[in-house]
């Protein structure tokens, strides 16, 4: 018979944390982006790749650098997302004519449409993580997070 000395110990938050709405909010954030991120692996993407079809799609064609500051990603991340994304035929990059130093960046009708899909797996996930609320308190939650988010440095 196994000691109790030997056997692992459970897997149990200590209270302190639980106290701290900012350790739940993390935790829970990891575990929502890790469940989002594997979905989108299984279509070989990434959430950086989400991240750069919704900025396109709801503001329209970027200066690669300007998506750079918008989502606040490394610049030689974004050229292999940009590339990537591209070369799948879901984001159209082109050279300004007036300065050459410029790549212009637009989702294209294939893009949009993997978007949807994106964004249908994203719901998904919320749904998941959620799914002990009510409704009405996902409404609050979202409410509330959406007013600490807007308080965020940087935010907009």
């Amino acid at each position: 018979m196994a000691s109790e000395e030997s056997a692992a110990p459970a897997a149990v938050t200590p209270p302190t944390l639980l106290e701290l709405s900012t350790y739940l909010l993390s935790r829970t954030g990891k575990a929502a982006r890790a469940r989002l991120a594997e979905r989108l692996a299984r279509r070989g993407l990434r959430l950086w790749d989400m991240a750069v079809l919704a900025a396109l799609a709801d503001f329209g064609p970027h200066a690669q650098r300007d998506l750079v500051r918008r989502l606040r990603v490394d610049p030689s991340d974004m050229a292999k997302v940009t590339d990537q994304l591209a070369a799948a035929g879901y984001v159209v990059r082109a050279r300004d004519t007036a300065d050459r130093r410029r790549v212009s960046v637009t989702v294209t009708d294939a893009g949009r449409a993997l978007l949807t899909e994106l964004r249908a797996e994203a719901h998904a996930v919320q749904e998941e993580v959620l799914a002990p609320l009510s409704a009405a308190e996902r409404q609050v939650l979202h409410e509330l997070l959406g007013r600490v988010h807007a308080h965020l440095p940087g935010a907009p």
